[in-house]
């Protein structure tokens, strides 16, 4: 059975060179490697409040957005990219850092709530609220109490822990052909069989 194709594949993550390896940037470190392995490239898009490029997947157009507005303003560069290109939520995958899922566990979903993260938030709410969109959750693991999520998140992960995300992001990259072309359940089969 065929689900929606993606057209729009977005990254979140803080810009600035003190962020590039944060936890809460993983979802941007997962964009920059897919542009990479498709001979993409993002370059800063004003109109766009971020990084904008574009790749082929699986014979298909895929815009790739990075929200350079900061995490807690995402929605604004998403709503722009949507409103321009006449997007609908249901054809959009969000790749985000995911504190409720250890190192090592990385998991597509389709549609849901925020749960708690600031930019999946604001882009819900720059959605008019609208939450039928495809996610790719980055699981960095959690500091044990909330009050410790923001330095947590903003800090970088260990040795051993960035290589436990790369290797989920080099997993997510190799069946995003089967997500984009609408092969949905076969995607998450494959990706989370290999963990």
């Amino acid at each position: 059975m065929l689900s929606n194709p993606i057209k729009l594949i977005v990254g979140l993550g803080n810009p600035g060179q003190k962020y590039d390896s944060t936890r809460h940037n993983a979802g941007v470190i997962f964009l920059h490697h897919l542009a990479k392995s498709y001979g993409g490239e993002l370059r800063g898009e004003s109109k766009f409040f971020g990084e904008f490029g574009s790749v082929n997947i699986a014979n298909r157009e895929v815009k790739l957005l990075f929200p350079t507005t900061f995490m807690n303003g995402s929605g604004k560069s998403v709503a722009a990219v949507c409103n321009f290109y006449k997007i609908d939520p249901e054809n959009m995958l969000v790749a985000y850092d995911e504190i409720d899922f250890e190192v090592g566990i990385t998991r597509l979903k389709y549609d849901g709530g925020h749960g708690g993260h600031n930019g999946m938030r604001d882009i819900i709410n720059a959605l008019g609220g609208a939450k039928n969109f495809y996610r790719l959750r980055i699981g960095v693991g959690h500091p044990g109490h909330k009050s410790m999520v923001s330095n947590y998140v903003l800090s970088n992960p260990s040795r051993s822990e960035a290589d436990l995300i790369m290797r989920d992001i080099e997993n997510s990259i190799r069946v995003m052909p089967k997500a984009v072309n609408g092969e949905w359940e076969e995607a998450m089969r494959l990706l989370h069989s290999e963990q």
